[in-house]
């Protein structure tokens, strides 16, 4: 398993596709990213199962 993943997501704002990098070594993580795009912050938490495999939320700065 690599521990640096990318991830595609949409951004919650200007539904565009972008690619998230992941850091795969921790089991769960929260943090606030910017859209490549438009620029807005993104919320995303993070978990990894024990396998590897990836699940993202991905919620704009209202969700949170």
């Amino acid at each position: 398993m690599y521990l640096l993943q990318t991830v595609g997501i949409a951004c919650p704002y200007c539904a565009e596709s972008i690619e998230i990098v992941v850091d795969a070594s921790m089991e769960q993580q929260q943090y606030i990213e910017d859209c490549s795009v438009c620029c807005r912050p993104i919320h995303l938490i993070v978990s990894v199962s024990d396998v590897g495999e990836i699940h993202m939320q991905v919620h704009d700065e209202n969700d949170c």
